[in-house]
């Protein structure tokens, strides 16, 4: 069993015993932990909540929800819903915080807490530190009395709540989608997404959707994470059914990726890519993205003329480097797109708006419109260290050795060699370091990646 517990919330696997897993007694010490903190710190005593479909969730809502009744705080449950619309309720409801019962694209034994602070972002690492803090001195914590237990209230309007909002964006076309006529496929891997992404389609014009893994009840039918190895079904069917591409998402709706017409995969990097392409043409301005993404985005942003920056992995990071830039879109090549205009989350629904905008104004086959971006490769790797190894010193002496070469320290290591990169990133978790990399070619990805680890096993005298 696997218990996780962050600055961004507590996450695990189902069971087990207390401190092991997530059980009962983590998920109750942790939402009270929460709820006392979000009253301190706010003044108010309203949560939002919702969770994806998996199958757990009913059962942590019911844990939350009680707990959160029972030191006082009234609850608005959204029941199931997306990630990015919690995110938006929160201020709407003018509520203190929001808890968001989701593991994101780990497998169905697996849940988690992410937590918002009152604006519908994700709490910081200080606040995060606050509230880990405060669950182990929980033992003594008072419980509210009868006449002062808290309420709950299910409001099921934020779907349309949430895409009306994005209908109302400028820069989404809904009468040009609809004369596009797309066809599309969708792969909503049996969560939330399956009520969702089809209303939203319908919402903008899309008369033909061919439903794939649509119900949403938690039942996973392949790993809910949107990578290709993992979409090959969605891709059959958009061949199959001659449709002009496929969507796919994951549990909780915050990361997108798109099929070609051909059955190819456009690449989650490229998501972002092809949103910001439409955006910085159509109004301009800065981008960010993580230190681990896609160079493409810095590429298109500096032929726009606007400047790009990028942020430690996070996506709590990324949003204060958008807000510190002014940036007008960002993200993080997972898939993730952030649309300030609307809010400062990554949005998977948003995100469909803006891409078919863009696809039908471009008039070009979805493979077309990824050909036109610059063709670049990343390649994951990792190496395991010695468990109590001072990776620190170790990421230093790589640093030095590399000291001419224009470098980030702001997460880990990032080297830039003319147009590729490599990143070297310490878990958190285990005694590893991750070595992403990225060319123009699998190849050269590859070679860059192998490069530097042979440097790490010189510099240990392996």
């Amino acid at each position: 069993m696997t218990l996780i517990k962050s600055i961004s919330g507590i996450r695990g696997t189902i069971g087990g015993k207390s401190g092991d897993g997530l059980t009962p007694v983590d998920i109750l010490k942790f939402t009270a932990a929460y709820g006392k903190w979000i009253a301190a710190k706010t003044g108010k005593n309203k949560i939002v909540i919702g969770r994806d479909a998996r199958i757990s969730g009913e059962m942590v809502r019911n844990l939350i929800a009680g707990t959160l009744q029972s030191i006082g705080m009234d609850v608005i449950d959204l029941g199931l819903s997306t990630t990015p619309t919690v995110e938006v309720a929160v201020p709407l409801e003018r509520a203190g915080g929001g808890i968001i019962i989701t593991a994101s694209h780990n497998p169905k034994q697996w849940n988690a807490l992410k937590l918002l602070n009152a604006s519908g972002e994700f709490i910081n690492d200080i606040e995060g530190k606050e509230v880990l803090e405060l669950a182990e001195t929980m033992d003594d914590l008072e419980f509210s009395e009868v006449d002062c237990l808290g309420t709950i209230t299910m409001d099921n309007s934020y779907m349309q709540k949430h895409i009306d909002l994005i209908l109302a964006l400028p820069l989404v076309n809904v009468e040009l989608i609809r004369k596009a006529q797309f066809k599309i496929a969708i792969d909503c891997v049996n969560s939330s997404g399956g009520i969702f992404v089809p209303a939203l389609l319908r919402a903008l014009g899309v008369q033909t959707i061919h439903e794939l893994y649509c119900t949403p009840d938690g039942h996973f039918p392949h790993n809910p994470e949107p990578l290709p190895e993992n979409l090959v079904a969605l891709s059959q069917e958009v061949v199959a059914k001659r449709a002009d591409l496929g969507i796919a998402v994951d549990p909780d709706v915050d990361r997108l990726c798109f099929i070609c017409e051909d059955g190819s995969v456009f690449g989650e990097e490229y998501t972002l890519v092809a949103v910001s392409d439409f955006v910085l043409k159509k109004q301009g301005g800065n981008t960010v993205s993580n230190l681990s993404s896609t160079r493409a985005l810095r590429d298109v942003t500096e032929r726009a003329g606007f400047t790009y920056q990028a942020a430690a992995v996070g996506e709590v990071n990324v949003v204060n480097k958008m807000k510190e830039t002014n940036a007008i879109i960002g993200g993080e090549g997972n898939g993730g797109v952030i649309f300030p205009e609307l809010h400062y989350g990554r949005d998977a629904l948003v995100g469909i708006a803006l891409f078919l905008t863009h696809l039908a104004e471009s008039g070009q086959k979805v493979s077309q419109l990824r050909a036109s971006y610059p063709n670049y490769f990343i390649s994951k790797n990792k190496m395991t260290l010695r468990e109590g190894m001072d990776i620190d010193a170790l990421l230093k002496q790589v640093q030095d050795k590399y000291i001419d070469q224009p470098h980030s320290t702001i997460d880990g290591l990032k080297i830039e060699f003319d147009n590729e990169w490599v990143h070297l990133r310490k878990s958190n978790t285990e005694p590893i370091i991750r070595i992403y990399s990225e060319s123009t070619s699998e190849e050269n990805a590859n070679a860059l990646a192998t490069r530097l680890i042979a440097d790490m096993n010189t510099i240990l005298g392996a």
